[in-house]
C-alpha cells in the first residue's frame, strides 16, 4: 500500500494503486478448451481401457498371494471399485449407443419425407425399462430380481402406514 503521512487527514477517494489479479481458468466450463464430445472422447482415450485391464488382472494377482488381511480387504475394494466403473462405463455407452440409433432413425423417416417424432423422457425411460426385463428374463435372473423389488415395496408401504403404537 501506499505510504501516506499520520499529519494529515486522508482522502476521501485516495489514489490506490491497482494489481492486476491472476484469473484461473477450469478447463472444464471454459470455452476456449472446447467443447465435449463423448464419441471423440472414448475414441481418443481408448487406449485407456486396456490399461485398466491390466490393472485389474494385476490386482486380482495380487490379492490372491496376499495374506495380510487389511492389506487383502483394501485390494478387494479396490477391485470392486474397479468392476463398478467398468460396468458403469458400459451402461453410459450401451446408453449412448441406443440414442444414436434413435438418431438414426429419425433421420431416416426425414429422408424419407415423413415428420420426426421425438421421444419424450417418459417414453424412453420405458423403452430402457422394457429392455432391462428382456435382459434379465434372456439371463434368468427375472424372479430374483422381481422378489427383491416386492420386498422392497412392501417396506416402503410398511413405511407409511401408521405402527401399532399410534392405534
Amino acid at each position: 500500500p501506499l505510504e501516506m503521512s499520520a499529519k494529515k487527514p486522508v482522502p476521501f477517494l485516495r489514489q490506490v494503486i491497482s494489481v492486476t489479479k491472476k484469473v484461473h481458468r477450469d478447463p472444464r466450463f471454459d470455452d476456449l478448451s472446447g467443447e465435449y464430445k463423448p464419441e471423440i472422447f472414448m475414441k481418443t482415450y481408448s487406449f485407456l481401457d486396456s490399461i485398466k485391464k491390466q490393472e485389474k488382472e494385476m490386482v486380482q494377482k495380487q490379492l490372491k498371494k496376499c495374506r495380510n488381511v487389511e492389506q487383502k480387504e483394501k485390494l478387494q475394494q479396490l477391485l470392486n471399485r474397479m468392476t463398478q466403473q467398468e460396468q458403469a462405463q458400459k451402461k453410459q455407452q450401451k446408453l449412448r449407443e441406443r440414442e444414436l440409433s434413435l438418431k438414426r432413425q429419425q433421420r431416416e423417416l426425414a429422408k424419407q419425407g415423413k415428420k420426426p417424432f421425438f421421444l419424450k423422457k417418459s417414453e424412453k425411460r420405458k423403452l430402457e425399462l422394457a429392455e432391462k426385463y428382456a435382459e434379465l428374463k434372456r439371463s434368468g435372473k427375472l424372479e430374483s430380481f422381481l422378489n427383491k423389488k416386492r420386498k422392497r415395496n412392501a417396506v416402503k408401504d410398511k413405511r407409511h402406514l401408521p405402527s401399532q403404537k399410534n392405534l
